[in-house]
């Protein structure tokens, strides 16, 4: 792969919150034929639509647990954002091992700041510190030339834009580097 172009978006992890905007995006993403995967919560609301979603615990084969604690902390998730897809070991590797190629990542995290605001309770206080999320934020730092990362629905238009004007994405437009480090 070439540094001026990267691949076409085929597959999207959606894992959000935050549902503002999700709906329209999601369609989108549906008519240029991108799969998606998502977690139960997203992906509920998505099904909810009419949009076809691969929940995420049917594609890692490992269910939610722990009171949705865990849910994309999985090597299937990590490994389709952080795999090169210029490096044959990596592709090797995701192959051997049942990994797909992760191209687009719709996440945002828990609002811990405004529910410390709203309560006192310490127990509502903890549920609310997102580990998943941002380790699913970082991932993609490491392969920013291959994964879209977008942590804000108001970035959704632009995202929208980028893929109706062309596809492959160059990485330098901001969905492909800027929009990586917002939640940085």
């Amino acid at each position: 792969m070439s540094e001026s172009a990267s691949p076409p978006i085929r597959r999207a992890l959606i894992s959000v919150s935050d549902k503002t905007g999700l709906l329209p995006f999601a369609r989108f993403l549906v008519e240029r034929g991108v799969h998606i995967l998502s977690t139960f919560g997203s992906a509920h609301t998505l099904c909810e639509a009419g949009l076809a979603v691969t929940e995420v615990a049917d594609y890692t084969g490992f269910p939610e647990m722990l009171d949705g604690r865990v849910k994309t902390l999985h090597p299937r998730i990590h490994g389709g954002l952080l795999g090169r897809r210029d490096n044959a070991d990596h592709a090797a590797a995701m192959v051997a091992h049942g990994i797909l190629p992760i191209d687009l990542l719709v996440v945002n995290l828990y609002p811990f700041e405004q529910t410390v605001a709203q309560t006192a309770d310490v127990e509502t206080c903890i549920e609310m510190i997102d580990i998943g999320g941002p380790a699913l934020i970082r991932a993609p730092a490491k392969n920013h030339a291959s994964v879209t990362v977008v942590v804000d629905p108001s970035d959704y238009p632009a995202v929208r834009e980028a893929m109706a004007m062309m596809q492959p994405l160059p990485p330098g437009l901001p969905v492909r580097g800027v929009m990586c480090f917002r939640q940085s």
